[in-house]
């Protein structure tokens, strides 16, 4: 895996997990799996040239929340539900752009399966229970000002 880049990674990280014993038992392994498909969104939307900068810049907050050990539910120590933090901040952040930005840009850029704005809302509906709802405040409040 050290050829690989971050996305790769996390995908293939997640998928091996998913197939454990621990992945088959939680309730947000299909969550968790869309991660990957989500960070390679908001990495290309940071690079898209019709993404104004200043959401580029909150664009580029949430890619380094990802790539980073410490947050605030490190996977070092939880494991990959660890993750659940990055995968509502992630959700979070591109349902905020969706409702700045023209949704054909976004959309162009999404190679995950499914609806993705029916994907990003349901992740928003469940995040108080990933993550509780005292942290959930916490990531949220992060993009709450202009």
């Amino acid at each position: 895996m050290t050829n690989l880049n971050f996305y790769e990674q996390l995908r293939a990280k997640l998928h091996a997990w998913a197939q454990s014993s621990d992945g088959k038992k939680s309730k947000w392994v299909e969550y968790l799996l869309i991660l990957p498909d989500l960070f390679y969104l908001l990495a290309a939307l940071a690079l898209d040239p019709e993404i104004p900068a200043k959401h580029k810049a909150k664009l580029g907050l949430v890619i380094a929340y990802i790539i980073s050990p410490l947050d605030l539910m490190p996977e070092a120590i939880l494991g990959p539900v660890g993750y659940l933090d990055d995968l509502t901040l992630a959700a979070y952040a591109i349902n905020q752009l969706v409702n700045s930005v023209d949704q054909k840009i976004i959309l162009r850029h999404w190679k995950g399966d499914g609806d993705l704005l029916q994907v990003i809302r349901h992740i928003i509906e469940v995040a108080d229970e990933m993550v509780g709802s005292g942290l959930w405040k916490r990531l949220s409040g992060l993009f709450n000002n202009p």
